[in-house]
């Protein structure tokens, strides 16, 4: 019998977690995410950031568009990932800004929508742990984007997340980007 290799284990980690955010109750999900968005909302690390990128909610992710509609009107730029495969581009976006189907069936805006470098990043998953590991949806997308980012200046990464995404340990590869904070309807959990 031979030991699987993180890939595989975060695989199967991946399907377990997501299969619990689906059986999730609708109407759960729908007040979660309000809780989440009103305490990341009021995050002091937030509110100095000038660029927040987020992402456009797909099935039973938490739904961040009441904390998108707000950091816009408190005068934050917002910004939308675009997937360029194997990377993100960051194109701004307001409320009411007309979204195209892009690569994996994401709503982004579209090309013509300017681009720009988030200081701070609202980042979906699968599963998390208290260490700030995460499992995204495999492509490695969003850790391409942290570590690029960094590069530029320092980023705050934020996880947004139902609690029952929680495991104990993701298990981490060389190319994976810790979050700095995780934020579930149930707490902030601060990695560092």
């Amino acid at each position: 019998m031979t030991d699987a290799s993180p890939a595989e284990i975060k695989d199967r980690l991946r399907r377990e977690a997501l299969a619990r955010r689906d059986g999730l109750d609708p109407a759960f999900r729908k007040r979660a995410s309000l809780a989440i968005c009103e305490t990341i909302l009021a995050l002091p690390d937030l509110s100095t950031r000038r660029v927040v990128g987020a992402y456009w909610p797909l099935r039973s992710e938490v739904d961040p568009r009441p904390l998108l509609a707000a950091l816009d009107a408190r005068g934050q730029a917002v910004a939308l990932s675009q997937v360029v495969h194997p990377t993100l581009d960051w194109r701004l976006w307001r409320p009411g800004d007309v979204l195209v189907r892009g690569g994996f069936g994401v709503r982004e805006p579209g090309p013509d929508a300017p681009g720009c470098f988030p200081d701070a990043l609202l980042v979906p998953l699968a599963a998390f742990d208290r260490r700030g590991g995460r499992i995204g949806y495999g492509k490695g997308h969003f850790d391409r984007s942290i570590a690029a980012l960094t590069h530029l200046h320092p980023v705050l990464a934020i996880g947004i997340a139902f609690a029952l995404q929680e495991i104990v340990a993701v298990p981490l590869e060389p190319h994976d980007r810790r979050l700095d904070l995780v934020v579930t309807e149930r707490e902030i959990i601060r990695t560092g």
